[in-house]
């Protein structure tokens, strides 16, 4: 660790090749790039690389509309997180050298003032580049009162966390939304039934789509999951009896269950949850929107420490864990399920998914683990309380040097979770 208002420069040798990856990854972008206006990405090719987007892009909502409306709100998100973060290094004083939507080559670029903004090649993600994100990045020493690193720790906070701010305003916005136009939807007791195997022993029975399964041998059912328990509690030939409501009346049907590949007992019934409808003022829909926020982010902090368990990812690639709570995927598989959601639920649904997806990204993003946003943040927290410590007003800059080996821990486990994702989701999508 280090105490000095200036942290020290990096060395011609510190700079090679490792060395500014490093830093690149710490620091969130490029460290040493400074182009002329003639290196940018414009012109022609710049035009064309525009073009060529705008053309997948179409090509998309042609081929599947769900998806691309999927897609775009995705974009949407990831450029309103970035701009959280401009915003806010701008408004505190900081220089912010680059915005980028994607990473990789540059595909069409320009400049304003002090700040290049464009696109890259591949999406998956965004960047804003803050000059001074921490020691190991070197600053023109006329530029130093404008790095991060030099702020005071309310203004550093303030940037980092900024992203994910904004990920929860979306999802405020997108619920309420969703909420005053088509109401909220809540869970209710029961399976309701979406689709029968042909000649299957419910459909031999007398069930029907729609059905809603409340009962099976005159055990309560709450849920898909519990429905599929109770069937295979049975063995293959057992008659059992299933409450159905039906037009709002209990409807009592016998079946003889048969059997599935893995010699368990099978009904024969496809199953979705069940939901009911409230319809809810402007002011009500303003205040479900925030307060759902809170439980939905609970789930997705349960959620993240289960994914990111390197011993689940590996199970699920071996097959060894079949569980959906915790089954890694990537954007790729979400879209997937994007196009059933709005196939099934229309816009209301999609807009739901959307705002889940910004409430899981933003309490993600906020893990203190580097590279992530939370990780910054947790450094800042960590240079403040030993500042407070000394009883110093000088300030305290941690060490990033000695994460690193941490630091590309994180950054392998991620790159498996994402592989492994990938791989799931393309093999046994969801």
């Amino acid at each position: 660790m280090t105490d000095q208002l200036t942290p020290p420069k990096l060395t011609e040798k510190e700079l090679s090749r490792v060395a500014k990856a490093k830093s690149e990854i710490m620091a969130g972008g490029a460290v040493t790039e400074n182009l002329t206006e003639d290196e940018l990405a414009g012109g022609w090719k710049g035009a064309l690389s525009m073009l060529g987007i705008a053309a997948l892009v179409a090509w998309l909502g042609f081929a599947n509309f769900w998806i691309f409306v999927f897609v775009v709100g995705v974009v949407i998100s990831i450029f309103l997180h970035e701009l959280g973060h401009y915003l806010t290094a701008r408004w505190t004083g900081m220089k912010v050298t680059q915005f980028f939507l994607f990473f990789g080559p540059r595909l069409w670029s320009f400049r304003r003032g002090e700040t290049e903004y464009g696109v890259r090649l591949i999406p998956l993600g965004a960047f804003v580049r803050i000059i001074g994100m921490n020691r190991m990045d070197e600053v023109d020493p006329g530029d130093e009162a404008r790095t991060y690193r030099q702020k005071s720790f309310p203004r550093r906070l303030l940037v980092i966390s900024a992203g994910s701010i904004m990920h929860m305003l979306i999802a405020v916005v997108l619920l309420f939304g969703v909420y005053a136009v088509a109401g909220e939807e809540t869970f209710s007791d029961g399976a309701r039934v979406s689709q029968l195997s042909a000649g299957g022993p419910a459909a031999g029975a007398g069930v029907l789509p729609g059905d809603i399964v409340v009962a099976v041998d005159g055990v309560s059912v709450d849920s898909p999951a519990e429905l599929g328990e109770a069937i295979r509690t049975n063995e293959p030939g057992d008659n059992v009896v299933l409450g159905v409501i039906r037009d709002g009346e209990l409807v009592a049907l016998t079946l003889a269950l048969g059997v599935n590949n893995s010699g368990d007992a099978l009904a024969g019934i496809s199953s979705r949850s069940v939901f009911d409808t409230i319809n809810h003022s402007i002011p009500a829909a303003a205040g479900n929107a925030v307060t759902d926020i809170f439980p939905f982010a609970w789930e997705s902090t349960k959620g993240v420490v289960k994914v990111l368990n390197p011993v689940n990812i590996v199970n699920h690639v071996t097959g060894d864990n079949d569980d959906l709570s915790s089954r890694p995927t990537t954007l790729y598989g979400v879209a997937q399920v994007s196009d059933d959601v709005g196939e099934s639920s229309g816009w209301a649904g999609m807009v739901l998914l959307l705002a889940v997806l910004n409430v899981f990204v933003g309490v993600f993003n906020m893990f203190p683990l580097l590279p992530l946003d939370g990780g910054h943040a947790a450094i800042a927290v960590y240079e403040r309380v030993r500042e407070a410590e000394r009883g110093s007003k000088r300030r305290y800059f941690a060490d990033v040097e000695r994460l690193m080996p941490f630091t590309m821990g994180v950054v392998t486990v991620l790159a498996m979770l994402m592989f492994a994702g990938l791989y799931l989701d393309i093999s046994q999508p969801l």
